[in-house]
């Protein structure tokens, strides 16, 4: 296929894996049409990877009909699948593709392959008397921070458009509807194997488990245990998320085991949030009462759905359950050396030391209580020592810290450790600054872009989203977008339904 030809949203090349398996993995659907639909917009540099012709696609009444669920693309499959669930730790023996439509999986110009799937496009079997809907709200949230988490360099689904409509759909309050083109190698969950295990039903885990190896883990395919080692490698992937989660002060929300992905991508932005004063403790999701969910439960957490998800395969593992049992042991328990030593590789990277030393735990320690003290914003302080001088001992960054006594101890034992590295000031600020991000999509950020979105003002979304496409840039043009959020704005609410 030529890469330099665009192609048209109805030549797109459909493979459509996962529809194609054969069994109760998935429902035919039609998405339910929307009144009054419009591009507020568009992933030009996405619409490209898949070989759209982005300009030509937002001009396009066919493209918006489409990506609103309005009308079918031709080769597409649409599907809704069907998956159960650990919800706040209680099962929830079936959920499913509730408000979600696969479209299809497309093969782009380049050879890679992605699946399209409309959020928020009606109905489907597995809506559980819900609308089947999304509010423009909700949708810009994820629209946004599934951009902003690529730009961080994080596995995360994409979104390649977002289409508004002036359906009223029922929440808290009444809101407008909207639908968001997600795409992804793969929606495929932890609660889907979940699903058929507590149905007893193996030979369907074993047919998903072959599909994924086979469309996701090709280098798996064909080895003699490649379930053990695809699970393996999924823990392993797991392991890595959270940590890059933490290293950015990333609140997921809602880390059910439907909401996790079998290849580690970020999966379903609901009430997510960036810390702005860091909290070791804090918890975006006001309908997280117990605090499940909280910035520092997330590691664990992590390793519990992934205990889950290896209940969920254990007839794959071995025909004796007791060896079953045991390899899916012996899997898990390398899942806390793998979170560590990628988190502590993620800071080492943050603070700028080159080589691992042993006291290098205790220093990190230190700065994070510092910022956990004085709630210190988490992203403004690591960016502000990305730029510390070497001769500064006053640094203008002792304003973002509560303690600056404790900050002034701290100091001398930091320099006095970066100097074992030797590394000139120049590169570490450079090596710093692209770990360290200026920008991140803090709430009341969305809220602006909401706000102005609901009062027929979409500027401010394609605003925000090109500064999120360049995280680590300084774009002076833009400082205000690092600034602190205003007292008022410290502690937007949001819930399951955000």
């Amino acid at each position: 296929m030529d890469t330099t030809t665009a192609i048209t949203l109805d030549s797109l090349e459909f493979t459509n894996r996962f529809a194609r398996l054969d069994g109760p993995f998935h429902a035919q659907v039609e998405p339910q049409p929307l009144s009054e639909v419009r591009l507020l917009h568009l992933n030009a540099q996405l619409a490209g990877q898949l070989g759209l012709d982005a300009g030509a696609a937002a001009r396009d009444p066919d493209f918006v009909a489409a990506m609103a669920g309005n009308r079918k693309i031709a080769g597409g499959a649409y599907v809704a699948s069907v998956y159960a669930g650990h919800q706040f730790g209680t099962l929830v023996p079936q959920l499913g593709d509730g408000r979600a439509n696969l479209i299809g999986e497309v093969l782009t110009p380049s050879g890679e392959q992605f699946e399209l799937q409309l959020k928020g496009s009606g109905q489907t079997p597995f809506s559980r008397f819900a609308d089947g809907r999304a509010v423009l709200r909700s949708s810009i949230r994820e629209y946004l921070c599934s951009e902003a988490m690529h730009a961080l360099g994080i596995p995360t689904t994409r979104a390649l458009s977002l289409v508004g409509a002036s359906d009223p759909v029922q929440r808290e309050r009444f809101e407008r509807a909207a639908v968001v083109c997600r795409v992804a190698p793969s929606f495929v969950r932890f609660g889907h194997f979940e699903y058929f295990y507590f149905r007893n039903r193996h030979e369907e885990i074993r047919q998903l488990a072959d599909h994924v190896i086979e469309a996701h883990y090709p280098h798996l395919a064909g080895f003699p245990e490649r379930y053990a080692a695809w699970l393996s490698e999924i823990v392993q992937r797991t392991a890595r998320l959270m940590a890059q989660w933490q290293s950015v002060g990333f609140c997921h929300g809602v880390m059910n085991t439907d909401n996790m992905s079998v290849l580690g991508l970020t999966i379903d932005y609901g009430p997510y949030g960036f810390l702005d004063g860091f909290d070791a403790h804090h918890i975006c999701n006001h309908s997280d009462e117990g605090g499940r969910y909280a910035y520092d439960r997330q590691p664990v957490i992590g390793q519990w759905n992934c205990s889950k998800l290896l209940q969920a395969t254990l007839p794959l593992l071995h025909e004796d359950p007791d060896q079953s049992v045991e390899i899916a042991n012996a899997i898990l328990t390398r899942y806390p050396a793998d979170y560590m030593n990628q988190m502590m590789s993620l800071w080492r990277r943050k603070l700028g030391l080159v080589s691992e030393q042993e006291e290098d735990r205790e220093l990190i320690n230190r700065f994070l209580n510092l910022l956990d003290k004085g709630k210190s914003d988490f992203t403004r302080t690591f960016r502000a020592l990305s730029n510390l001088r070497d001769g500064d001992d006053k640094p203008a960054m002792r304003d973002e810290l509560l303690d600056q006594a404790a900050f002034d101890a701290w100091l001398p034992d930091y320099r006095a450790r970066l100097a074992q590295d030797g590394q000139p000031e120049a590169e570490r600020h450079q090596a710093m600054r692209a770990v360290n991000p200026k920008y991140v999509l803090r709430n009341h950020l969305a809220q602006a872009a909401i706000e102005k979105a609901e009062a027929g003002d979409a500027s401010e979304i394609d605003r925000l989203f090109r500064v999120l496409q360049r995280p680590y840039d300084e774009q002076p043009e833009f400082d205000a977008y690092a600034a602190e959020p205003p007292p008022e704005a410290r502690y937007i609410s949001v819930s399951c339904s955000s």
